[in-house]
């Protein structure tokens, strides 16, 4: 697996690649990589000729400063693990190289994914995340990009961004992967001491619920009933349990196609997930 640092060297090695008509597939990460990360690239592997997985925790998508100092950061083990998939090329720069001090402000305006569920939370955080989706999509010239249903509101985000600037790149949105007693995998997941993983199994049980009861109760009523995974826990305080139009994340009104989407802070570690119900 070749390691790069710079962005001029990724292009180049790209362009190289182009030219002898190689399919390229991009898996966006910030490190601290478990099996749905490699789900990724296990994805990318099948669906292109070579695949680049960049490691960057990006410090413009945080409104946390907290949540950056402790992001999990153990590049040797990432490194392993994307060797042992056979991810072809890791991108992994340092932040100067993504923001030097000349670069430009980014002004590209989300618009009402931006204000909604995680823009409501975390005011800033998509401006960040397109902001160096953008360098990487320009860096790396992918054909597809691969991303996780997890973050399915910033896929939504992404997928509006290549369209704005018509980006002549694919997008798949690939399932959610989760432990073997349905907790989603997260990165900050080893933040969780036994009592708060435990608690946080509430998240994947509400949604179940709600998927399983979708065709028999009312939405208000299935929202009543989720919401009742979160009493009485000293360990969680529920931000949003939503059920949502899955194009434009507004609030469903009526039963049709939709998404149940969760963020909860569990003691001191903030997790999302979500799942599709029809």
């Amino acid at each position: 697996m070749k390691i790069i640092t710079h962005q001029e060297d990724l292009t180049s090695l790209i362009l190289q690649y182009k030219q002898e008509g190689k399919r390229i597939g991009l898996v966006p990460t910030m490190g601290a990589l478990h099996q749905g990360h490699l789900s990724l690239v296990q994805e990318s592997l099948f669906c292109t000729d070579v695949t680049i997985a960049s490691i960057f925790v990006n410090p413009t998508q945080f409104n946390n400063k907290t949540d950056l100092l402790k992001y999990p950061k153990p590049i040797a083990e990432d490194i392993h693990k994307l060797e042992q998939a056979g991810c072809h090329v890791l991108f992994h720069p340092e932040v100067e190289e993504m923001y030097p001090a000349e670069d430009t402000s980014w002004d590209y305006q989300v618009g009402k994914l931006d204000h909604i569920l995680e823009g409501e939370f975390r005011p800033g955080h998509y401006k960040g995340v397109t902001q160096i989706v953008y360098k990487l999509f320009k860096a790396a010239i992918p054909d597809l990009a691969f991303f996780g249903q997890k973050d399915y509101q910033q896929f939504l985000v992404i997928k509006k961004m290549v369209r704005d600037f018509n980006l002549p790149i694919q997008l798949k949105n690939c399932a959610i992967v989760r432990d073997d007693d349905g907790l989603a995998m997260s990165s900050r997941n080893i933040h969780l001491s036994a009592e708060e993983r435990f608690a946080a199994l509430s998240l994947s049980k509400a949604l179940l619920f709600i998927k399983d009861n979708y065709d028999f109760l009312s939405l208000d009523e299935l929202k009543e009933q989720a919401n009742k995974f979160f009493t009485g826990s000293d360990v969680l305080k529920l931000e949003y349990l939503r059920i949502c139009n899955p194009d434009s994340l507004q609030d469903l009104q009526q039963k049709g196609p939709a998404i149940a989407l969760i963020a909860c802070m569990v003691g001191t570690t903030r997790l999302i997930d979500n799942m599709m119900l029809a």
